[in-house]
């Protein structure tokens, strides 16, 4: 019997049971894949991420869902730098790398107003079409078709992960969603392994631009991501490309959570004409359990 301490932050928002839970497992030198995806089983988060050295940069992480290995998790990122840089763990250091399975990405802590933020570099955008019926589609996200916006395309985004992103026509058609996630990847033909993001330019907060729910692939064991780094930054990409226009360089508040009661932000940097993206967030201390193996 091996007991696991497991601490649990709240990333993309500074209160307490906001924002989206992960966990965090600081001392991961030693244990095993199949330990750590037994872990985040019995954790139970959408992601527990797992801090390892790392021979190509300052720190290697590995996230994982109650289902499987995910290449890269903003709020995973964001809740464990933000309790290595608590703990003291990183001492003075304000800029870093992180190796992942998306990639060796850079990191900058800075701190506004007493409050530390992340910056991280994600990957490189990628998008690929989605050639489905959007009738199809529509069904298990409880939607009728017609709350899909045929003005914009539907397509994957990955900036580190791949997601279906959704343009909805309405506010109001996100507290009608009731996902059913195991019919996903029957629609999703050419990603059947892909997550679902619906987003609208409609937003609850009068500064924020976008509005979303991520809904998890069914292989990930969890329903609803309640705010997602990842799928922010790709957004961030997607607007680049097919609504913001020709500017270069600008930046996103994206809102997310608050249909579940977990309202949370996410800032999106957008640069180099749609090819770098980072996601800036901040984080939040909850508390701290035991798993035993």
């Amino acid at each position: 019997m091996q007991n696991i301490k497991v601490y649990h932050y709240d990333a993309f928002s500074s209160i307490p049971n906001k924002g989206n839970p992960a966990g965090v497992v600081l001392d991961s030198e030693g244990l095993t894949e199949q330990q750590m995806q037994e872990i985040t089983a019995k954790v139970g988060f959408n992601e527990t991420a797992f801090p390892l050295k790392s021979n190509q940069a300052d720190l290697r992480i590995r996230y994982f869902t109650p289902g499987h290995e995910m290449n890269l998790c903003g709020h995973g990122t964001m809740a464990l730098l933000y309790a290595l840089k608590t703990k003291g763990m990183l001492g003075d250091k304000k800029e870093l790398t992180i190796e992942t399975k998306a990639g060796v990405l850079p990191i900058r802590i800075t701190e506004d107003s007493g409050e530390l933020y992340m910056t991280m570099r994600q990957a490189s955008p990628q998008f690929e079409a989605f050639k489905g019926s959007l009738e199809d589609l529509a069904r298990p996200l409880g939607l009728e078709p017609g709350d899909i916006d045929q003005t914009l395309p539907t397509m994957y985004g990955s900036t580190g992960t791949w997601t279906l992103l959704v343009p909805i026509t309405s506010l109001d058609a996100f507290t009608r969603m009731q996902p059913d996630n195991k019919r996903f990847p029957e629609v999703l033909k050419e990603m059947p392994r892909s997550s679902i993001h619906p987003f609208c330019l409609e937003t609850n907060d009068p500064e924020a631009h976008m509005h979303a729910r991520h809904f998890s692939s069914p292989f990930s064991g969890t329903i609803e991501d309640p705010v997602t780094g990842t799928a922010s930054g790709v957004m961030g990409a997607y607007y680049s490309r097919y609504i913001g226009g020709q500017a270069p360089s600008f930046e996103l508040l994206i809102e997310q959570g608050q249909e579940i009661g977990r309202d949370g932000r996410v800032r999106v940097s957008v640069s180099d004409n749609g090819n770098t993206i980072e996601v800036t967030g901040n984080a939040v201390y909850v508390n701290e359990f035991n798993v035993t193996l």
